[in-house]
């Protein structure tokens, strides 16, 4: 039997939208505008989405493999394409294929690591002399998370999660588990019950300590599904909600540890293990090509 073709063969550049998890992320209190303050620690996983990428010369944005009950119009990758458009004043335009491994909802960056690989792919595709700066100011107003994909260090986050200070972390395995629930991260925001009052700490203290999710017993009381996955993962490795979930993890020292507890997990249950970095696989195969 011959092997089906990738969904992006027919693309001219080809790049990974990896997924993230958060460390630690403690809610510091509520903005008059809604959003809220927030320290966070996020990493990046050798895992994730592929997007690909060809000019069309029509100026039109199409997306080849997009979301199940997502018009392409609410799709972050076609909105992050147009604003590059707008912003630069672009008259090309883009044929782009998905290739979605990422849960959504899972917390762990995956509409938003896949608008900041857009906006990274479209601006060499079409040859604009945008920097990083100004593409994760960009990427800011797709959504908070994406400065830190198009920057693609791992980094210490504060305010709505746009203020990143670059740090060294270990490079562990991880063993994400994703229970088959889409979280709302809005919801979860907007839940009373949150704590709002965690006092602000330094970059140092983190790195030392560590810290915890502000968001966990929330999700866990509104989805048991959650609770329940980080109740099994708890019985091999200490475990956490990434974000605002419905992702939970574990590190390992090494890649076996990690398959090895994967192996006992419940059929019902996906995972996936991966190799934390610092360096996001997006700017590594940005910098293997330039």
């Amino acid at each position: 039997m011959s092997a089906t073709p990738s969904p992006l063969a027919a693309a001219q550049l080809i790049l990974p939208a990896p997924a993230k998890l958060n460390l630690m992320l403690h809610i510091l209190g509520r903005r008059a505008d809604g959003y809220h303050e927030l320290q966070t620690l996020f990493q990046f996983l050798d895992y994730g989405d592929e997007l690909g990428f060809s000019p069309r010369a029509d100026g039109e944005i199409r997306l080849h493999g997009g979301l199940p009950g997502v018009p392409d119009e609410a799709n972050l990758i076609v909105r992050a394409a147009r604003a590059l458009q707008t912003d630069a004043n672009c008259t090309q335009g883009a044929d782009i294929w998905l290739d979605k491994r990422l849960p959504m909802g899972g917390g762990i960056g995956g509409g938003s690591s896949d608008a900041a690989t857009t906006l990274l792919g479209l601006t060499r595709l079409w040859k604009l002399e945008h920097d990083e700066n100004r593409l994760a100011t960009l990427g800011l107003r797709l959504g908070a998370d994406v400065p830190v994909f198009i920057r693609g260090r791992a980094a210490f986050a504060e305010g709505v999660g746009e203020k990143l200070l670059p740090v060294q972390l270990d490079e562990p395995w991880f063993l994400v588990v994703a229970p088959q629930v889409s979280v709302s991260t809005a919801e979860i925001f907007q839940d009373p019950e949150l704590t709002r009052d965690t006092p602000a700490i330094t970059v140092r203290t983190v790195l030392e300590r560590g810290g915890r999710n502000d968001c966990q017993l929330v999700v866990e009381k509104r989805y048991p599904e959650v609770r329940n996955a980080l109740i099994l993962l708890n019985k091999f490795v200490s475990a956490r909600l990434t974000g605002t979930g419905g992702c939970v993890f574990g590190s390992f020292p090494n890649r076996g540890e990690a398959d090895k507890v994967a192996a006992q997990l419940p059929a019902y249950l996906p995972s996936f293990v991966a190799k934390g970095s610092n360096v996001s696989m997006l700017q590594r195969k940005l910098k293997s090509l330039s």
